[in-house]
C-alpha cells in the first residue's frame, strides 16, 4: 500500500510584475509539506522580465 504525503505541490507568482502592468507573468513550481507550513509561502525569487529579485507569493 503506498503512503499518502504531506507534500503538495504550489505556483508562486511575482507580486510586483502584477501590479507593473507589463505583459506575461513569472510563475514558480515548487513543494511544501501542508502539515509544518499551514500559512501561504512568500519567496524571494528572481523575475525574467524586470531582471531582478522579487517577492513571489502563493496562489491557489
Amino acid at each position: 500500500m503506498a503512503k499518502k504525503g504531506n507534500r503538495v505541490q504550489v505556483i508562486l507568482e511575482c507580486t510586483e510584475h502584477k501590479e507593473s502592468g507589463m505583459p506575461g507573468t513569472s510563475r514558480y513550481i515548487t513543494t511544501k509539506n501542508k502539515k509544518n507550513t499551514t500559512e501561504r509561502l512568500e519567496l524571494k525569487k528572481f523575475n525574467n522580465v524586470l531582471r531582478r529579485v522579487t517577492v513571489h507569493k502563493e496562489i491557489k
